[in-house]
């Protein structure tokens, strides 16, 4: 008798796991099968009020592209090899070009002067004169307090950073980095 009952359990159990396969089968079937999902609906999505958020203008790539290849033919003009970086509001790198016979320092040095430049909305080289009063400022990481930095404002923000590296001084780096942000200007 003990041996029955183990018996018809054992069919139960295995009955059972059969029958509860076969309908995960079917489910993941009909599924696929369908191209829709039988999970249940997402929970319901819930908006923001607008007066907690903010609109951002943001500088295209083609405009930083712009701005850039305007910096490389000012400093050509001049003779000088020179780097360009073109960074966001946020001090992501949009685009950079390195010119002919820049040094190799010279792109990751523009990149850390359009930061700065952003950072502050000021151009670097007022900001070298910041260091007098805070020489901290320095620490502050990814930041390169050389002249050659120039802020992009729109809309009474900034919203890019234009910065150049490799000519001789740091006067002439921002002075080509101005002509990328005029170009944007026209």
């Amino acid at each position: 008798m003990k041996h029955v009952k183990k018996a018809h359990r054992t069919r139960l159990i295995t009955g059972g796991a059969i029958v509860a396969l076969g309908l995960a089968g079917v489910g993941a079937y009909s599924a696929s099968a369908g191209g829709e999902s039988t999970a249940a609906a997402p929970a319901a999505v819930t908006e923001a009020k607008s007066t907690h958020t903010t609109t951002a203008t943001h500088l295209t790539v083609a405009a930083a592209t712009k701005a850039a290849k305007a910096v490389l033919d000012a400093a050509e003009a001049e003779n000088q090899r020179v780097s360009v970086a073109v960074v966001d509001r946020d001090g992501k790198t949009i685009v950079t070009l390195r010119g002919d016979g820049a040094g190799p320092q010279s792109s990751a040095s523009a990149v850390k002067k359009a930061f700065t430049a952003v950072s502050w909305n000021a151009p670097t080289s007022e900001l070298v004169e910041r260091l007098e009063q805070a020489p901290n400022l320095e620490d502050i990481p990814g930041t390169l307090f050389l002249g050659g930095g120039a802020p992009v404002t729109a809309k009474g923000g900034p919203i890019a950073g234009i910065g150049v590296a490799g000519a001789p001084s740091g006067d002439l780096d921002e002075k080509f980095a101005r002509a990328g942000v005029a170009t944007l200007a026209r």
